[in-house]
C-alpha cells in the first residue's frame, strides 16, 4: 500500500488528492495547512495521519486541543510543516501549499528522499536551480502535478531522445478575460476575475489566470522541469481546456495529451505512475465538443506573460523576484487595493528592487521576497 503526505491538504488541489486517495485506497501519513485549522481537523478524523501542521501557530494551538483524544501529533509554523514534508512513512508527497512558502517545504521532501508529486509551481520559479540540483543530487523523481506540466510529461514519455524536442506548446484557457482589451479591463474587480469559465482553483491561482501570470510561471516552470531553453516553450489560448498541452518533434509532430478540465487526472497519475488506472473523472464525448480552437495570446494587454520570459532570460533571482512581486499584489487586487491594468507595472517596479545575484540560497530568495514586498507597498503608497 502506498503511503502519502499532503501539503496543502485545505486547498482545491490538496481536497482533490484526498478524494485520489481515497479511491485509490492509500494510507496518509501526514496533512497541513496555513490556517484552516476546521478542516484540518476534519480531514484528520477521516484519515488519522501520524503528523499534522498548521503555519499559523495560534491556529495549531487551538487544533491540539481539539485533537487530544487522538493519536495524531499536531505540529505548527515553518519547521512543523517541514517535518511532516520529511515524514519517515510517506512514498510520495504532494506539495499543493500556494505560493512561495512551498519552496522550504519541497526541499524538504526532496532532501528526505522522498517522491515529489509538484504541484506548488512556486518551488521551481522561486528557486528553480536549487530545487533541481537537490533532486539529482538526492536521486529524486520530480512528478508535475499541474496539469499542463503532467501533459507535457506524458507527451514526453515516447522521446527518443533530447535532440529531437523542438518545442513545448503550453495551453492557457485566457481566463474570465480573454478578447478583452485594456480599456474594457480598466474598471473589472476581483469578483469579475475569480469567474474562471473551465476551472475550479483557488483565488489565488485564479486572479493568476485572469491576468495570466500564471502562464509566465508555467513557462518558467516548464524550463526546469524538462530541462530546456525559455525560447523553446511555446504559449497558446485554447478555451474549451481540453488539450492540456503538447510537445512538438523534429519532424513537426505534435503529441497532446487531452482530459476534461479536472485536477484529480494528473494527482492520480503523479501518484500511480508509470502505471494507469481507472479515474472518478469522465471520459471525453468528442461529438459534444464538437470543436477545438487555438489563439495568439493577446501579449500587450496581458504583459505579464512576457514579464515572466523576462525573468527567466535573466536568470539568477530575477524570477524569484517577480514571483514575489505578483504574490503581494494578487493578494492586494483581492483586497480591492490595486486597479487590474496597474498589475503589471506594479510587478515591474517591485521585481526591480531585488539584488543581482546569478547564484542564490534559499537564505537568499527568502530576503529577496521581503525586499520586493517591501517594494511593491512602496510603490502602491506613491501612486495613491
Amino acid at each position: 500500500m502506498k503511503t502519502i503526505a499532503i501539503l496543502g491538504s485545505t486547498g482545491s488541489i490538496g481536497t482533490q488528492s484526498i478524494d485520489v486517495a481515497q479511491k485509490r485506497g492509500y494510507k496518509v501519513a501526514a496533512l497541513t495547512a496555513h490556517s484552516n485549522a476546521e478542516l484540518l481537523e476534519r480531514q484528520a478524523r477521516l484519515l488519522k495521519p501520524e503528523k499534522v501542521a498548521l503555519y499559523d501557530e495560534n491556529a495549531a494551538k487551538d487544533l491540539k486541543i481539539k485533537l487530544r483524544d487522538t493519536n495524531v501529533e499536531v505540529l505548527s509554523g515553518m519547521q512543523g510543516i517541514c517535518e511532516c514534508a520529511a515524514v519517515s512513512s510517506a512514498d510520495t508527497v504532494i506539495n499543493s501549499i500556494v505560493g512561495m512558502a512551498g519552496l522550504r517545504p519541497t526541499l524538504a521532501v526532496i532532501n528526505a528522499g522522498k517522491q515529489l508529486a509538484l504541484a506548488n509551481k512556486e518551488s521551481l520559479v522561486a528557486g528553480g536551480k536549487l530545487v533541481t540540483e537537490s533532486a539529482r543530487k538526492n536521486g529524486v523523481p520530480i512528478l508535475p502535478v499541474d496539469s499542463e506540466h503532467s501533459a507535457i510529461f506524458q507527451c514526453l514519455q515516447g522521446k527518443p531522445s533530447n535532440r529531437a524536442l523542438k518545442k513545448i506548446i503550453l495551453t492557457a484557457s485566457g481566463g474570465p478575460f480573454f478578447g478583452k482589451t485594456k480599456s474594457e479591463l480598466e474598471n473589472v474587480t476581483a469578483a469579475d476575475a475569480l469567474k474562471h469559465p473551465n476551472w475550479s482553483m483557488g483565488a489565488k491561482i485564479t486572479i493568476d489566470s485572469a491576468t495570466m501570470f500564471n502562464k509566465g510561471l508555467e513557462l518558467i516552470e516548464a524550463v526546469w522541469l524538462f530541462g530546456v531553453e525559455p525560447s523553446m516553450v511555446d504559449i497558446v489560448v485554447h478555451r474549451e481546456s481540453i488539450v492540456h498541452s503538447m510537445v512538438e518533434y523534429d519532424d513537426n509532430a505534435v503529441i497532446a495529451q487531452l482530459g476534461l478540465p479536472d485536477m484529480r487526472i494528473p494527482i492520480q497519475y503523479a501518484l500511480t505512475y508509470p502505471e494507469r488506472y481507472a479515474s472518478p473523472v469522465e471520459e471525453i464525448d468528442f461529438a459534444s465538443v464538437a470543436k477545438l480552437t487555438f489563439y495568439k495570446p493577446d501579449y500587450d494587454t496581458f504583459r505579464c506573460i512576457n514579464i515572466c520570459r523576462s525573468a527567466i532570460d535573466k536568470g539568477g533571482l530575477a524570477p524569484a523576484a517577480v514571483n514575489s512581486a505578483n504574490e503581494e499584489i494578487n493578494r492586494l487586487f483581492r483586497e480591492g487595493k490595486v486597479r487590474f491594468n496597474d498589475i503589471p507595472d506594479l510587478i515591474t517596479e517591485g521585481a526591480s528592487a531585488a539584488p543581482n545575484m546569478e547564484s542564490y540560497t534559499a537564505d537568499d530568495i527568502d530576503e529577496t521576497d521581503k525586499v520586493v514586498r517591501s517594494a511593491v507597498l512602496s510603490a502602491i503608497s506613491r501612486k495613491d
